[in-house]
């Protein structure tokens, strides 16, 4: 059986996060031989910091990494995945609404042959004005970047910790689930897909509607559609030197 990182990207999640580490220590022990719990607080503003690090204290495979202001989704990504050291990643958003015990099921479609599994919602638990935006938003770039999955905007993800080694990402927006795929589909890693349920936001708010989120995903969706797609450079944007340094550092740690 082998090691399992579960990691949570978290800014603002006061009312959620402990809810998600509590379900992620009872389900993982059951589910692999070594596990971890990492979670990045994405320069949080609501207390989220302070209870994380309470929380290690109940929690000993708890790792918690902070970024000392917010620097977006994708850049808490980056650190995440630095941080996890286990064979497989399993990642999911700190606002609670996907269920952690389905990563489960995750897990049995993830064959010899298979390097990811990425669930898609069943059906979006969100208002109709984030249901419809969603839906022109995961078209377009299924569109633009040519993208085989059916649902990108899904953060329920596992995948084995070694593609890190072969894909570099960089968008710091929520941009990089469409760098990831694309970067995956150009090294012909197989994708598996899993139908997995979402639940409505029992707290805080998205930042995905901010007028200064909007414009960094746009730009963003631009450069990476450029790089990837027009000019056909799949692994030519590096982390940031922090950030590589750490990855390369634990994965020649582990052997992988």
């Amino acid at each position: 059986m082998q090691s399992i990182s579960a990691f949570f990207p978290a800014y603002n999640d006061v009312g959620s996060i402990e809810k998600l580490i509590k379900a992620a220590a009872s389900l993982l022990p059951s589910l692999a031989e070594d596990y971890e719990i990492v979670v990045v607080d994405d320069g949080s503003s609501d207390g989220t910091a302070g209870l994380l690090d309470g929380l290690q204290s109940r929690y000993p495979k708890l790792k918690v990494i902070h970024h000392g202001v917010n620097r977006g989704y994708g850049a808490a990504l980056i650190t995440g995945f630095a941080n996890c050291s286990k064979d497989l990643i399993f990642y999911t958003d700190g606002d609670g609404q996907y269920d952690v015990g389905e990563v489960a099921r995750l897990l049995v479609a993830l064959g010899d042959n298979v390097e990811m599994v990425t669930g898609y919602k069943i059906r979006r638990s969100d208002p109709r004005y984030r249901i419809l935006t969603g839906r022109m938003y995961r078209d377009l770039v299924r569109f633009m970047f040519g993208l085989k999955v059916k649902d990108v905007d899904c953060d329920f993800r596992l995948f084995r910790r070694r593609i890190l080694e072969h894909v570099q990402l960089s968008c710091d927006s929520g941009v990089i689930c469409v760098e990831l795929i694309k970067k995956c589909q150009l090294r012909n890693y197989r994708i598996a897909e899993v139908p997995v349920h979402h639940y409505h936001r029992a707290f805080g708010q998205s930042q995905f509607f901010s007028l200064k989120h909007l414009s960094r995903v746009l730009i963003q969706l631009v450069i990476t559609w450029l790089r990837l797609v027009v000019n056909g450079q799949p692994l030519r944007a590096p982390a940031a030197p922090e950030q590589s340094y750490t990855l390369q550092r634990k994965l020649s740690e582990s052997g992988s």
